[in-house]
């Protein structure tokens, strides 16, 4: 099972770009062009969209400067409502996505959705999870926190940037099943909309830990107000590698979350496309890939058909590990 939970996202990382077809989406170019990230400033989606806003204007992709709107709330769930419901025709408009983007809708979080309801556009990048405690914390170890919570499940409160089932509160349930908690879902996980608002909960006191994805750490980790306790990759970082991993202490977990936009499934062909098109352009660019390296993301690319169908496969394979671990029926 951990097998295919690490498949989700970190396999296939060797995947490659699709080809760009011809196209009359040369004829199409978006006018006021707008990113939602579904979240507060801060965190992973508020990162897409404000990174895909830059390289897509400086390498001259799109004639018009991208505005970014921050619109949190539900873990996502209000943007893909807006989205799906208001603005189901426009095609001047992308929205940040994640491994976060499909578990809500395997679990059923944003209500009576499902994949179609949108279309996903690509996935760029892939970044390993990690959890982490303040400085000064009395947990060393990733080994010293779960024995707490094995004494007592609800004495940690593990913080993370979205909702109950999110893919931030999935990471640290799955290494307390490996360290020998029964029942998961006694820990204390506290929401928040967005990373940063998480790390903040994190840094004030208010929770123990906090569970993301690594890049969403690194400035807070080299300011020294951090430390990482486990990261959730088969190996240690080469770039990091004072780092352990959750594996070589015991915890045979692994897993990654990809980066990723969608937008409206109304939208035109040619906007479709043209917006495929342009990721794709953006990803290939050694300015973008440099930006990911710097944010310990790898790069992972789907486009078109290949999107759809990684899309389905994660919503699938998200759904029957959410039955196993008892977040639904």
């Amino acid at each position: 099972m951990f097998a295919k939970f690490a498949r989700i996202g970190a396999v296939a990382v060797t995947a490659t770009l699709a080809t760009v077809t011809a196209s009359t989406a040369q004829d199409f170019q978006p006018e006021n062009p707008q990113c939602i990230a579904p979240s507060n400033p801060g965190g992973g989606w508020d990162f897409i969209c404000r990174t895909t806003a830059r390289y897509l204007f400086d390498l001259g992709v799109i004639e018009d400067s991208m505005q970014v709107t921050n619109m949190s709330g539900g873990g996502g769930g209000v943007a893909f409502a807006h989205v799906s419901k208001e603005r189901n025709e426009d095609n001047n408009l992308i929205v940040a996505a994640s491994m976060s983007t499909s578990a809500r809708i395997a679990q059923g979080i944003y209500e009576g959705a499902v994949q179609d309801d949108v279309h996903f556009l690509a996935t760029f990048g892939a970044e390993y999870g990690a959890i982490a405690v303040r400085a000064d914390s009395e947990f060393e170890t990733l080994t010293q926190m779960m024995d707490a919570i094995l004494a007592d499940p609800r004495s940690v409160g593990i913080a993370g940037g979205s909702s109950v089932g999110s893919f931030d509160h999935i990471k640290p349930m799955l290494v307390a099943r490996e360290a020998g908690l029964d029942d998961v879902t006694k820990m204390k996980y506290v929401s928040f909309d967005g990373g940063g608002e998480a790390m903040t909960g994190l840094l004030s006191g208010s929770v123990e830990a906090l569970s993301g994805d690594f890049s969403e750490m690194l400035g807070f980790l080299e300011s020294g107000d951090i430390r990482i306790i486990g990261i959730m990759a088969p190996e240690r970082l080469e770039s990091f590698p004072d780092i352990p991993t959750a594996r070589e202490q015991g915890y045979d977990v692994v897993g990654a979350n990809w980066r990723g936009l969608y937008m409206p499934a109304g939208a035109s062909d040619e906007a479709k496309e043209f917006w495929s098109n342009a990721i794709q352009t953006m990803a290939e660019d050694p300015g973008f890939q440099a930006t990911l390296e710097e944010a310990a993301i790898a790069p992972f690319n789907n486009f078109g058909d290949d999107m759809h169908d990684f899309v389905a496969g994660s919503i699938a394979d998200i759904e029957k590990l959410s039955r196993e671990i008892g977040i639904i029926e």
